[in-house]
């Protein structure tokens, strides 16, 4: 190998852009342009990076099927990272077809967890689970464990189970550790803090308290009648029931989860179900309507009881009523874009496209969404276009830095 090259690889691998660059920057080859690619994405410059790494797979040719692999491979990654999320499935698994049909083994590991992050972050976790358990880490390099470990640390979190979350989180740091990447740590760093914050807030009693994942964990294991806003389910120790599909009935149920054990009048449900300041008599009829669905759908586990004021909420078997409403609810109940913002809350930035693959709700649903916050402050826009990305405001002192962990090798 070209010793340049090789000294711009190795720069890469410890998370050195920059050192690459000062290399290779010069150089048109297909192989500096491929690092080059590499080097600009780990910069966040991810229009220049795709760039790039397509004109160094061109560069290549026909002639070199493992190199223009590596470079789709590249591609994907950047598409990743940028939420890019209908950059063309078929593609990756090629590439990773002929990674593993030259012996390419790292690099076809490095494609496959593409495909588990992308399965975690639209929330195919049965799925990302079945595909991450087909591999085997004991054989690869610190590097590839320490993403290994962090899929499962993130798969832990989203399904609740916070004590194998953090034995996970402790074997992607040993890994980082030994890998020696600096971006490799910070991002295990970013994730114990993401274990460690807030997770969701509980209404209960007219009091709202935050709870950290093993909190969450913990309530959904008691007696409890549960309106979980986070999932839009009302469930018990025995039963679940689903409203994703039913707004106007789960705003009743949260807005009666809210108030118990007292009530609700019938003025202030109506503006909680069907967003208006005032109500009349084709208002309270139509709130009636809603109530009967309610009540046949949680006959199971509650009954909805008129009052003389209002409605009530009335469990058959748990003792208490809890609502588990996400984090910026705390802040926000009312705030009808509150899924939109805790997409967002992960500090990358995101297409609207594929904020709406990952919410299931249509690009211009999701645009008004994205206008509305944006009119507030809560949500900032970067470039134009079909490369635009949105992002909440940072933080001051916090960053989020680009990690691609595993800088492809170019022969």
């Amino acid at each position: 190998m070209d010793p340049l090259i090789a000294a711009a690889a190795r720069a890469l691998a410890i998370g050195d852009p920059l050192g690459a660059l000062k290399r290779i920057a010069l150089r048109r080859d297909a192989p500096a342009l491929a690092l080059r690619g590499i080097a600009m994405a780990q910069l966040g410059e991810f229009a220049r990076a795709k760039e790039l790494l397509r004109a160094a797979a061109r560069a290549f040719g026909a002639a070199a099927p493992v190199s223009r692999a590596r470079c789709a491979v590249a591609e994907a990654e950047i598409a990743l990272v940028s939420r890019n999320l209908r950059w063309p499935e078929k593609t990756l698994a090629q590439a990773r077809a002929t990674l593993a049909a030259h012996g390419d083994r790292l690099n076809a590991a490095h494609a496959r967890h593409l495909v588990i992050r992308r399965l975690v972050l639209i929330g195919r976790l049965d799925e990302a689970e079945r595909e991450l358990a087909a591999g085997d880490p004991a054989p690869l390099p610190p590097a590839w464990k320490a993403g290994h470990e962090l899929m499962l640390a993130g798969i832990g979190m989203r399904r609740l189970r916070s004590k194998g979350a953090r034995a996970a989180l402790a074997r992607a740091a040993r890994a980082a550790q030994q890998a020696g990447i600096p971006g490799l740590s910070a991002e295990v760093e970013s994730a114990q803090r993401a274990l460690d914050a807030p997770a969701a807030c509980l209404i209960a009693r007219g009091e709202v308290r935050v709870l950290k994942l093993e909190e969450v964990e913990a309530l959904l294991a008691s007696r409890a009648l549960i309106v979980d806003a986070c999932r839009y389910v009302v469930r018990d120790e025995h039963t679940r029931i689903s409203l994703v599909k039913r707004p106007v009935l789960f705003a009743l149920v949260q807005a009666l989860g809210e108030a118990w054990p007292g009530d609700v009048a019938r003025d202030a449900l109506v503006a909680r179900a069907f967003r208006l300041k005032l109500a009349d008599e084709s208002h309270r009829a139509r709130l009636r309507v809603e109530l009967t669905r309610l009540r046949r759908v949680l006959r199971e586990v509650a009954d909805v009881t008129a009052t003389p004021r209002g409605f009530a909420l009335v469990p058959h078997r748990a003792p208490e009523v809890a609502v588990l409403a996400r984090p910026v609810e705390a802040r926000a109940l009312e705030d009808k874009h509150a899924s939109v913002l805790a997409l967002l809350a992960d500090g990358e930035s995101w297409s609207s496209s594929a904020l709406a693959l990952a919410l299931g709700a249509s690009p211009r649903t999701v645009q008004r969404a994205l206008d509305a916050l944006s009119a507030t402050g809560k949500v900032q826009s970067l470039g134009r276009g079909r490369t635009r990305r949105w992002i909440t405001p940072p933080m001051p002192g916090l960053t989020t830095a680009l990690l691609l962990p595993s800088p492809l090798p170019i022969d």
